[in-house]
């Protein structure tokens, strides 16, 4: 079965592809690049940060 690679649009085998859905190691980095950066993201309700007062501490 062929895919379209998400990221270049490239087809690519998914049967025996240990980099599916991506075509290349470089594919997968640029995605995973997208989510590091905040390009990719999935929508939700904002979540306010707590103050770093407020965190509970580990002892």
């Amino acid at each position: 079965m062929k895919v379209k690679c998400p990221v270049c649009k490239k087809e690519t085998e998914w049967q025996g592809n240990p980099l599916r859905p991506f075509c290349s190691e470089r594919c997968k980095i640029k995605d995973l690049g997208g989510w590091a950066s905040g390009e990719h993201f999935i929508k939700g309700e904002k979540v306010e940060e707590e103050d770093e007062e407020k965190k509970p501490t580990l002892h």
